[in-house]
């Protein structure tokens, strides 16, 4: 899976718990980016800003689709869209999940 640690939580400054949640799952190999994706908020959604987004956030694309993921995520959800949206062809099949979305499926719950 490839995990994208956003900027709202690196300003929190709490660590990166999430990806060390999901690394504690058996066989779960986390692929972190830390970059910005190129959304900004409602801003990357605008047809005016859309294209200069996508420009933005290539090389968290890139990155994120490198391993050819099962699953995209972010604690951030608009940023996932964003990734998961700039890697479509990349990264094949793909999915977008919360973080909490992938340990609940992880154990069955």
């Amino acid at each position: 899976m490839s995990y994208q640690f956003p900027c709202h939580s690196r300003v929190q400054n709490m660590g990166q718990k999430t990806r060390e949640a999901l690394q504690m799952v058996p066989g779960t190999q986390v692929t972190t980016v830390e970059r910005r994706a190129g959304h900004d908020g409602t801003w990357g959604v605008k047809r005016e800003y859309f294209e200069h987004s996508m420009k933005i956030g290539r090389p968290v694309f890139r990155q994120m689709a490198e391993p050819g993921p099962d699953y995209v995520s972010s604690d951030c959800p608009i940023a996932a869209r964003h990734i998961l949206q700039g890697i479509a062809e990349d990264a094949g099949k793909a999915v977008k999940a919360h973080p909490l979305t992938l340990l609940r499926k992880a154990y069955g719950i």
